[in-house]
């Protein structure tokens, strides 16, 4: 891929450090938290806390990873660059990005099983596919209406998401002083497989709450002073989003059984029902919804862009490319992205799809943490953060580990990546056979 943007131009450096830091958080936050407390808890059967604590450490390991090499090399395109720059193959470096992509579709098809499940079941009886197809539905049309509308409804929604969360932890916090709830809870270990391979599998769960710190690399162009900036709000934004989550998930645990959490579709909506503090239950249900809907907008804007990018590249076929002449947005990849995202609604449940994210991530993970030892070999002229050598080489094989079926991952979920692999493979060797000589 080019240097520098179509048509030579650079995009404008005015991100500042506190504005990149609002960017991280936001990207966090979302229906992880809102759609997984209830399967966390079926893994630990306890103590949801303990799998978030420990996701946010070995996430800290691969942000150490993206710091280096944002600071290194601050320019968009994330994971797909740092392959490139390091191995050279276009092959990998296409694959790291349509891996990329599709977590980002097996997200947002994740989310609107959410959102079709308990928090929708408030205001209408809907099975949950029906709900959830609706939902993508409305997800498409604000993402083909146009990027700038996009990105309105994308602030207004993280606003209420946050707003969401920090009412679980007024209601966690009037618990504990008025002596409701059972703090013991959140001490206890249930997990089938013993306490090990359950919060094994917890912490595979949990790791997808916190993905979306990744995401903010390709703001690396338009940061005033990336080397520095950057890498003060990711391990800030890590850290505000872990304490949110563990008093979120201290509070579910304190306030809800277990058993009742776990077979939840909306387990948040559960904490607010047994509060002894008075909070409409519609009206969280509909925070809940909206928070939900603004994951699988970010993941549907993402995937159906980076489809886009890779069609205007000569990478898959360049019908993929084509942007519609009223709205300016790529609506092939936007059809395309949606119909893979309807797929995987209609054959997946919300903690198998949310898996298949993490699978996906993880092993890009470890490409770049294996990346950033690689590029030692590239000194630049400039200052950067230089991550000590253990952490991306402990991050590379803790998420290889978490990737292994050691996690108690369905094999369901291996091979829905793997077909969604496979997918891009073929749309490889299609554009290479149907490009004409000569072509990039």
């Amino acid at each position: 891929m080019t240097e520098t943007a179509v048509g030579g131009g650079e995009l404008k450096r005015v991100i500042g450090r506190r504005v990149l830091l609002l960017f991280v958080v936001g990207d966090i936050l979302g229906a992880g938290i809102y759609a997984l407390v209830g399967k966390v808890a079926g893994e630990v059967g306890g103590a949801i806390w303990l799998p978030f604590l420990i996701s946010f450490l070995l996430a800290t390991l691969t942000a150490t990873a993206y710091a280096e090499l944002v600071g290194k090399y601050p320019r968009a395109a994330g994971a797909a660059l740092y392959a490139n720059r390091a191995f050279g193959i276009p092959f990998v470096t296409f694959l790291v990005a349509f891996a990329v992509m599709m977590s980002g579709i097996t997200s947002a098809s994740a989310a609107a099983r959410a959102f079709g499940g308990k928090y929708l079941a408030e205001f209408v009886t809907l099975p949950t596919v029906v709900g959830a197809l609706g939902f993508l539905a409305l997800v498409t049309v604000v993402n083909f209406v146009g990027i700038s509308e996009s990105i309105k409804v994308n602030v207004v929604l993280t606003i209420i998401e946050g707003l969401g969360l920090v009412v679980i932890m007024v209601i966690g916090v009037a618990a504990l002083v008025s002596g409701d709830g059972d703090p013991g809870r959140a001490l206890e270990f249930h997990a089938s497989d013993g306490a090990f391979l359950g919060i094994l599998g917890g912490t595979a769960l949990a790791f997808y709450a916190l993905l979306g710190f990744e995401d903010s690399v390709n703001l690396a162009e338009e940061a005033k002073d990336p080397s520095r900036d950057f890498p003060r709000a990711l391990f800030g934004g890590l850290t505000i989003t872990v304490l949110i989550y563990l008093a979120v998930a201290f509070t579910a645990t304190m306030l809800v059984p277990t058993d009742v959490l776990e077979k939840s579709t909306g387990p948040l909506l559960e904490v607010v029902k047994a509060a002894g503090l008075s909070f409409p239950p519609k009206l969280f249900a509909l925070i809940a919804l909206l928070a939900v809907g603004n994951t699988a907008l970010i993941n549907m804007i993402m995937a159906s862009r980076l489809v886009y990018g890779m069609a205007r590249e000569g990478i898959v076929p360049p019908v993929l490319g084509t942007v519609h002449p009223r709205r300016a947005t790529p609506w092939v990849a936007i059809l395309f992205t949606v119909a893979i995202a309807v797929v995987l609604v209609c054959t997946g449940d919300v903690g198998g799809l949310a898996d298949t994210t993490v699978l996906l991530l993880l092993l890009v993970f470890a490409l770049v943490n294996v990346c950033v030892l690689v590029l030692r070999r590239e000194s630049v002229e400039h200052d950067h953060y230089r991550a000590p050598t253990w952490t991306p080489a402990a991050g590379s094989i803790v998420c290889l580990l978490l990737a292994t079926p050691l996690t108690g991952r369905d094999v369901e979920v291996y091979l829905r990546a793997g077909i969604l692999l496979a997918v891009g493979v073929l749309l490889w060797f299609l554009t290479r056979l149907v490009r004409p000589a000569g072509g990039r």
